[in-house]
């Protein structure tokens, strides 16, 4: 009796347990499946956008009398812009590397002192500011950098043209407050919150084990920085650089109101003028007829790329990065 009491008990205990591996594996399927449609319906998102600009921009670049890619001055028929492809994938791009290059390091430094570096107190308040940051509205840069900012990057244009002409970037014959640099730094503090933010959070994530065992062996701070929170956090600060990045290329109303418009390519980031994808289409959509409107939807199938390509390369960075991790 006893061997069958102990066999019923088992098997009772089994079946139960069964019972509960087999909800646990529905509730798992659910899962996989919602998470592979959601998958799936983001993909054909994609497609569908990405079909729907070259459906649109085929007017134009039937009707068009000169090179799409590198034409300076690429007017369809009927179209209002006198801005080429070339000049606005000029201007979009590297107004948005130089937000880049100026955001990240301040970025980086700002989570490192918010996650190690400040009182409690003090980590929570900035940490609540950078979140308050990240979420203001562009227009309100765009009005910061006209009605502030542009005045008195008139005097730091002169400044830097005086004292660093001979540099490239900083030469030419004309300069002015409403130029790349401006906008540049205008995206740059645009995207220092979200790449502060995303950074911050993921230099929280490491292993605090890591952290004590580098201490425990006599590491300074920055040692254990350098030897245990950045190789850890690599992967999230290029994708919070490539996330700030991406705002920065299709930002529209704040680098429309800070950069003045002038036709041409130049390398000389002080000279007044210039013109990004986003902020040329918000300027000339309503004005534009048919054919005008779809050689602006051509310049966003070019954003769209670009864009594409860049999330594309960071994800090969970051999956590179992780097999030596």
């Amino acid at each position: 009796m006893t061997s069958e009491t102990l066999e019923q008990g088992a098997t009772g205990a089994l079946g139960g347990r069964g019972r509960k591996m087999s909800t646990g594996r529905m509730g798992d399927r659910v899962f996989g499946l919602s998470a592979k449609g959601s998958g799936i319906l983001l993909l054909a998102i994609m497609a569908a956008i990405a079909a729907f600009l070259v459906v649109k921009a085929l007017p134009a670049l039937q009707s068009d009398k000169a090179n799409f890619i590198t034409s300076q001055d690429w007017s369809p028929d009927a179209a209002p812009a006198k801005f080429g492809i070339a000049q606005l994938a000029f201007g979009t791009v590297l107004s948005s590397l130089l937000a880049l290059i100026m955001a990240t390091p301040v970025a980086v430094g700002i989570a490192l002192f918010i996650a190690f570096y400040a009182p409690r107190r003090l980590a929570d308040g900035l940490g609540y500011v950078v979140d308050l940051l990240a979420a203001v509205p562009s227009i309100v840069y765009g009005l910061w950098g006209l009605q502030f900012f542009v005045p008195k990057m008139n005097h730091v244009a002169d400044f830097l043209h005086s004292n660093a002409g001979w540099i490239p970037l900083f030469g030419g014959d004309a300069i002015g407050g409403r130029c790349l640099l401006t906008a540049g730094i205008v995206l740059a503090i645009m995207i220092l919150p979200i790449i502060s933010s995303i950074t911050r959070e993921v230099f929280l994530q490491v292993p605090r084990p890591n952290v004590e065992a580098a201490l425990a062996l006599g590491a300074t701070r920055w040692e254990v920085i350098r030897m245990a929170v950045l190789p850890f956090g690599r992967s999230g600060m290029i994708s919070a650089s490539m996330l700030g990045l991406g705002r920065a290329l299709g930002e529209t109303i704040a680098v429309a109101m800070v950069l003045g418009s002038a036709a041409g390519i130049s390398l000389h980031i002080l000279k007044p003028g210039g013109n990004t994808f986003a902020a040329n289409i918000a300027n000339t959509f309503g004005m534009a007829g048919p054919n005008g409107q779809s050689a602006l939807i051509a310049s966003g199938l070019v954003l769209f790329v670009i864009t594409l390509i860049v999330n594309m390369a960071a994800r090969a960075v970051i999956a590179r990065r992780k097999e030596f991790v």
